[in-house]
């Protein structure tokens, strides 16, 4: 019989893409960056190249958060400080949330038949903010992000560290 679920927020739960293009536009906009087609693909590929050097341990989390910004802004031949855009971003991330068609129902529905786990990648901040302003925490017994864990999905790591401390797992 199964007893435990584990949801990835993002893309799963929430539409992560959205929220992001959102952010993202913002975010650039305030930079001085117009957010256009071909400037968000040269992101969208610079993030992704990003992310994937962290997953094969070439880049920390820091160098990725920060990195993909400075790369992009130094393509575009504007000066910023890329701590600055970073926490933009961030901040205007984590404020929007946007649920993918009938998520919420199914989460609230499963949660009244399963322990739910949520599982994610995103920064600790940032997915803090998007469960707050989602209000769904309440459906999950505990919500593992990989920043405060130490470990990334798909990394073994960071699935051993969640089942650790699930009791009874």
């Amino acid at each position: 019989m199964i007893e435990f679920l584990f949801l990835d927020l993002d893309d799963t739960i929430l539409d992560f893409q959205k929220a992001e293009h959102i952010a993202l536009s913002k975010t650039l906009r305030s930079f001085g960056l117009e957010p256009t087609e071909t400037v968000l693909k040269r992101y969208n590929l610079i993030n992704k190249a990003h992310w994937e050097a962290l997953e094969r341990k070439e880049l920390t989390r820091a160098q990725v958060l920060l990195g993909r910004f400075q790369v992009l802004f130094e393509e575009m031949g504007i000066t910023v400080d890329p701590e600055a855009v970073a926490r933009a971003y961030e901040h205007n991330l984590s404020i929007g949330h946007y649920f993918l068609p009938g998520a919420r129902e199914a989460v609230e529905g499963l949660s009244k038949k399963y322990k739910l786990y949520l599982a994610s990648n995103g920064t600790a901040k940032v997915q803090a903010g998007r469960l707050k302003s989602a209000n769904i925490s309440r459906f999950f017994e505990e919500v593992f992000v990989s920043q405060e864990l130490g470990a990334n999905k798909p990394a073994p790591e960071y699935f051993e560290k969640c089942f650790a401390r699930i009791p009874d797992f």
